[in-house]
């Protein structure tokens, strides 16, 4: 009997390390999510230091270590698509969201609602569901390039003042647009950059964050 429990005992930690480095190859290779939470404020973020800051504590509570982590946000000095690195890119069940940035910019990216996932590997409320978390903070163009005067004073705002450039995640909209199904650049904000006025929108102050290296 005590021979039986000790090989059941022994197959069960054999599986379970099996699991568990299967985990840490997947956690290895993520060098792309959605953040799972905001700031709290909207789109105050610390300006894009507190937004990179975000998403390496975001990193490092799911495990992935050792990677420099920037979030893909433009500012009136900088573009979002020179901070994210070279790529390529993979989510956290290691599928491709995009080779470089080129084609992350155009249309064969892998970013939609299923591939989107968090820093948990957890799927994103999108258009339809309740409630509706779609909208993205980015400040940018569809081109990856900044709108200036869409940044919420360069994440530093959260009151009924100020403009953020947002995309959908899901790339889903009000309709067939380009605008509507862009993951970086569909709509601005309406009623400032308050965190009230970014869940008016079907937003809750997420964004996305990229692995530099």
């Amino acid at each position: 009997m005590r021979r039986l429990l000790l090989v059941a005992a022994t197959a069960t930690a054999v599986a379970l390390a099996a699991m568990a480095g299967a985990a840490l190859s997947q956690d290895a290779k993520m060098s792309f999510f959605v953040t799972s939470v905001g700031s709290g404020k909207g789109a105050e973020l610390g300006g894009l230091k507190g937004a990179d800051a975000h998403c390496a504590s975001l990193a490092e509570a799911a495990g992935v270590t050792g990677k420099t982590w920037h979030a893909y946000l433009s500012s009136s000095a900088e573009d979002a698509r020179d901070r994210i690195g070279k790529g390529p890119w993979f989510n956290a069940k290691g599928e491709k969201i995009a080779d470089d940035v080129a084609s992350l910019h155009g249309d064969a990216n892998g970013i939609t609602k299923q591939t989107a996932l968090t820093e948990k590997g957890e799927m994103v409320n999108g258009r339809g569901d309740k409630p509706n978390r779609h909208d993205m903070l980015t400040g940018s163009k569809p081109d990856g390039t900044k709108i200036a005067d869409q940044t919420c004073g360069d994440w530093t705002m959260s009151g009924a003042e100020g403009v953020a450039m947002m995309g959908h995640h899901d790339r889903t909209g009000l309709d067939d647009s380009a605008a509507a199904k862009s993951w970086n650049s569909s709509h601005a904000s309406r009623g400032g950059c308050s965190q009230e006025a970014l869940k008016g929108t079907g937003g809750d102050g997420l964004f996305y964050c990229f692995a530099v290296e």
